[in-house]
């Protein structure tokens, strides 16, 4: 989460004097009235200086939300934290760059009553005046550290002193000094390489000091072994040379004692080693206890890896799953919705369906179907289907608006079709009931009828073994220059009516 400034204590200078005098805002104490709160920084919660509002319509100031940033590694807005402390919106997390000068609050800022706190100084004035104010022939800036540092003891009284915490590598020349636990602990899992530098350049310096002529060594040795591995070098400088034990008395090779020092110069090398030796035991017990804490803080790291990727793992497995199952649902859904259609259908059918060989055919639109018919977009057209009895034959209409056969292009063609019914099996075969046509008027003065018998050696009477059998009727059942009759109605509103009878009674 981030911080505000009033969370933790500042690392190092906050801005340099001369940039602006009051960095984090100006201290309420000089307000002639308390100020409002929309006047007020959300970071410092002083009087803001040179406001700027974020994504989220909070205000800060351009030093607060430069600090926040600089500080935090996902900074957010304090005052969003407080309203709605469960969630975080995105425009809640702050950026300098989607940040903007709010000017019309800094106008009225500008404009608020203020004076002098600076004892024996009685100057009131605006905002805008502040700075630039002189008191007693002194100008602001000759006493600004005064006005600076009441500032700062208000702002600083808002800083707890527990959060602030030290790196370790400090005393060996880390350049971070001081901060919360949370930086400390983001900093030292960041800067490993420049601790392990650090750590390296010390125990060089150590070398350096225990042996001051180890250099002249190396120079003098180094035409005899120019293949030495550095690395090993190294490594070997790092051993405590010499110090072997030799019937109970410490014998030093390390200062290259020879039979004729005196024993004042050896008593002195001897105390020089063991003080040498307690120091290293000492750096290194420090060191062994900054590779502890250093492993620790990786097996944490790793077994932290390992639980997000197993979590991970059962995520994607969970999202695998749920997507499959969607699918599913929505295979499901999609049968259901092609049988609901089926069953609306059918429904339909039934609605629209005679069972006692009558069927009235109403044909709307008719004046765009012929066109249609005509361009060749539509070439028929198919009635619902009708029975002859409940539990008789299965037929339709089927008509041609612009003719087929020998009425193309002249006549209306209107065919009978045998379909293929549930009951085939208990009917006689083929079709022998009489069809009648019927083109109706609708003034109710003349219809046009024609009549014929099914010609029971013909395929379209046999009992149908596809859905159902090619039509027949009559390709020249009515001239088309005759449907718009003055004397008749054949078509009127733009509709037909065609009534097809089957003769049911048939004669022994």
């Amino acid at each position: 989460m981030a911080e505000n400034p009033t969370d933790i204590a500042p690392v190092g200078p906050r801005l340099t004097p001369d940039e602006n005098e009051f960095p984090f805002g100006y201290p309420t104490s000089i307000c002639q009235r308390t100020p409002e709160p929309k006047y007020l920084c959300c970071g410092c919660h002083n009087v803001l200086k040179k406001a700027q509002q974020t994504l989220c319509g909070h205000r800060y100031c351009a030093a607060c939300l430069s600090w926040i940033v600089r500080i935090s590694k996902n900074p957010i807005c304090s005052r969003c934290k407080e309203e709605n402390p469960r969630s975080v919106e995105d425009e809640s997390f702050l950026s300098e760059e989607k940040a903007f000068v709010d000017a019309a609050i800094n106008k009225e800022i500008s404009e608020l009553s203020v004076h002098c706190v600076i004892s024996g100084c009685g100057w009131t004035g605006l905002m805008k005046n502040f700075e630039t104010h002189v008191c007693g022939g002194i100008s602001l800036k000759d006493h600004s550290q005064t006005v600076t540092k009441i500032g700062t003891e208000e702002k600083d009284s808002l800083v707890p002193a527990e959060v602030q915490g030290r790196c370790s590598f400090a005393d060996i020349g880390c350049s971070f000094k001081q901060g919360s636990q949370e930086m400390v602990k983001e900093h030292e899992a960041s800067s490993l390489r420049e601790h392990l530098r650090l750590l390296l350049q010390l125990v060089n310096q150590v070398k350096a000091q225990s042996d001051p002529n180890r250099g002249k060594r190396k120079s003098g040795l180094s035409h005899t072994k120019p293949n030495v591995n550095p690395l090993e070098g190294n490594l070997s400088d790092l051993q405590l040379q010499g110090a072997v034990e030799v019937n109970g008395d410490l014998e030093a090779d390390y200062f290259h004692a020879t039979s004729s020092d005196s024993e004042e110069e050896l008593a002195l090398q001897r105390f020089m080693k063991e003080k040498l030796l307690a120091e290293l035991e000492e750096k290194l017990h420090v060191f062994e206890n900054i590779v502890t804490v250093l492993n620790k803080e990786v097996e944490a790291s790793h077994l932290a890896i390992a639980a997000s990727v197993h979590q991970s793992g059962l995520t994607q497995d969970l999202i695998l799953s749920l997507e499959q199952r969607v699918m599913d649902l929505q295979q499901t859904l999609a049968q259901k919705d092609l049988a609901l259609t089926k069953l609306e259908q059918s429904l339909h059918l039934l609605e629209e369906a005679s069972y006692d060989g009558v069927y009235l055919w109403k044909i709307t639109n008719f004046t765009r179907r012929c066109h249609e018919s005509a361009c060749g977009r539509m070439v028929s057209l198919f009635s619902p289907a009708f029975y002859t009895a409940r539990y008789g034959y299965k037929l339709c209409l089927r008509i041609y608006l612009n003719g087929d056969g020998t009425g193309k292009g002249t006549h209306l063609s209107l065919f009978i079709v045998i379909m293929k019914g549930e009951y085939d099996a208990l009917l006689d075969w083929p079709f022998r009931n009489k069809v009648t046509f019927m083109l109706l008027d609708q003034n109710n003065r003349e219809h046009i009828t024609d009549s014929f018998h099914p010609d029971p050696t013909s395929g379209s009477f046999q009992r149908p073994q596809g859905e159902s059998n090619v039509a027949s009727g009559r390709p020249m059942f009515f001239p088309l220059n005759k449907l718009q009759s003055p004397k008749h109605a054949y078509v009127k509103d733009d509709t037909v009516f065609l009534k097809c009878i089957i003769e049911t009674n048939l004669l022994s």
